[in-house]
């Protein structure tokens, strides 16, 4: 189709929109927010934590089973009922994988061992406890 007023040498108008810089746009907002959302999900369960001067270093492998003080079980912020933690923590492949068990200060030592003991018996070969770090005061007269 031939639009009225051009010369034979002159090119149609192109009519059609070019999808190609809108989908590279989208395709880096989808891995900003692959990235993004599991550091952010990890910090959504609030528990009180004991506090040391030793603190494990997490990378994104990593699994983090958090138990709260009502006792809810939470692992990489996913709610799990505790029968079906096992599960759970078998379909993730735990060999290899730094298992961080977060509790809550207030639980027993009960609790925290029988988490420790559902993660080892899982499959995790490496387990830690999740603690806070301790503030150390600022030496006298230092700002």
């Amino acid at each position: 189709m031939k639009l009225p007023g051009l010369s034979s040498g002159e090119q149609e108008p192109m009519w059609e929109i070019n999808i190609t810089p809108l989908t590279d746009v989208f395709l880096v907002l989808l891995i900003i927010f692959m990235v993004t959302t599991p550091l952010i999900m990890t910090a959504g369960v609030k528990i009180k934590m004991p506090k040391t001067k030793a603190l494990p270093s997490l990378t994104e492998r990593d699994v983090i089973i958090a138990v709260t003080s009502a006792g809810r079980y939470f692992v990489n912020s996913t709610e799990v009922s505790k029968d079906r933690l096992s599960d759970y923590l078998k379909d993730l492949k735990l060999a290899g994988k730094l298992v961080v068990v977060q509790a809550d200060k207030t639980l027993t030592h009960g609790t925290v061992v029988e988490v420790l003991d559902i993660a080892k018996g899982a499959g995790a070969e490496k387990l830690a406890i999740a603690t806070e770090p301790v503030r150390e005061p600022a030496p006298a007269g230092a700002r």
